[in-house]
């Protein structure tokens, strides 16, 4: 059975564009999703597919060789590819909701023109915040910069980068003045080449395992002063703003995840026969899909509305708390349910929703953590 929920509030445009990104996650991710999976890495061809596509550069302006489409656009298509597969959805989501718009509002005609029409055509980007001390407290980072000549030098570590070995740039925030605090947090743009650099280890994931998740080593890297990304001693609010939008991305990657679940669960309850008949025509297994179906339209209008403030430059970040907040307990909830309803089979790998159950875990934890979500929700609304 397939739904069509919510399209309501959708453009013909925007409807047409789900429908197209949802057919072709059916037809070029579906049928990798488990080999992806076990060894833990997305296919090369499928990354070059989803440039040819034109979904690593949805918001980017055409005059850079993007779609020049909006922010809306751009969760639709993170929610497609994560009812498929989660581990495509970040890498999109990533891609389009954090690197592209911290370039597109924050770098300089010349970066724009350098990275823009790279990262609708190409090149993967990754956002390194987190290092071992500083998750929650983001600004706790020990990330050292400093200016020689010329150029920065970088010495430290980021760790739990998404796209960490699928990029081949970096936004990547170091601080250039302990003395100043969070005010010497400073963002660069990082090539892969740069001397200096490497990528580490890739972590060993309970979901989304195809995503690449690495630390990132700098010794003595070396980033011309041309890369500095926005002004010196203003990484901090690159971080803050730019991490606001991500997370209606990462809600929208939720609500895809959970209505593959829910998909998934409503075809076997239909076929699944106990007793003398399908299972789907037992009350307490129908009472159990109408709470999976509320908590999915439930998350999605947030995050669609989250979207849509952004779009018009409204304030939406206490939307986009709320949508992340409310999209992560879902799908973990809907996910979880699957399995119930799936019984001895949704423990098993043969059936789909034991993979959309543990890609959907790391929801309440990356762009911010559900306490995280809860503080910013209940900071606006004290005033403080």
């Amino acid at each position: 059975m397939e739904h069509r929920p919510a399209l309501t509030i959708l453009s013909e445009d925007e409807i047409a564009f789900k429908e197209a990104v949802r057919s072709f996650a059916e037809a070029e991710i579906k049928p990798h999703v488990n080999e992806m999976d076990e060894a833990a890495q997305l296919k090369p061809e499928l990354i070059k597919k989803l440039f040819e596509m034109g979904l690593m550069g949805i918001e980017s302006p055409e005059t850079y060789g993007g779609a020049g489409s909006s922010f809306t656009m751009a969760c639709l298509a993170v929610e497609e590819l994560g009812r498929i597969d989660g581990s495509v959805s970040v890498l999109v989501d990533v891609q389009n909701t954090l690197v592209t718009n911290a370039i597109i509002r924050w770098a300089t005609e010349d970066q724009k023109k350098k990275y823009l029409p790279k990262m609708a055509t190409e090149w993967v980007g990754a956002y390194a915040l987190s290092e071992s001390t500083s998750g929650s407290d983001a600004f706790a980072l020990k990330l050292k910069a400093e200016l020689k000549g010329d150029k920065y030098i970088l010495n430290g570590s980021k760790l739990w980068i998404t796209n960490g070995k699928d990029a081949s740039f970096y936004i990547v925030f170091a601080n250039t003045d302990f003395s100043k605090g969070y005010k010497g947090i400073t963002a660069f743009i990082v090539e892969k080449d740069f001397k200096g650099f490497k990528v580490g280890k890739k972590e060993d994931k309970v979901g989304i395992r195809a995503s690449s998740t690495t630390e990132l080593l700098f010794e003595n890297c070396e980033v011309p002063v041309a890369n500095v990304l926005g002004e010196v001693g203003k990484g901090y609010k690159i971080a803050i703003e730019t991490l606001n939008e991500g997370r209606i991305g990462i809600g929208a990657q939720m609500i895809g995840i959970a209505q593959g679940a829910f998909e998934a669960t409503v075809n076997y309850v239909k076929a699944r026969e106990q007793f003398g008949k399908p299972i789907a025509q037992f009350q307490g297994v129908q009472f159990q899909l109408a709470e999976m179906r509320v908590q999915l339209e439930a998350a999605r209008l947030l995050v669609y509305n989250a979207a849509r403030l952004k779009d018009m430059n409204l304030d939406f970040v206490e939307s986009a708390a709320i949508a992340k907040l409310f999209a992560s307990r879902a799908a973990e909830k809907i996910t979880s349910m699957a399995i119930d309803l799936f019984g001895g089979n949704g423990f098993t790998k043969e059936y789909p929703v034991e993979k959309f159950w543990r890609d959907a875990k790391i929801g309440q934890i990356y762009e911010g953590t559900s306490n995280m979500q809860l503080q910013t929700i209940a900071k606006m609304e004290l005033g403080n």
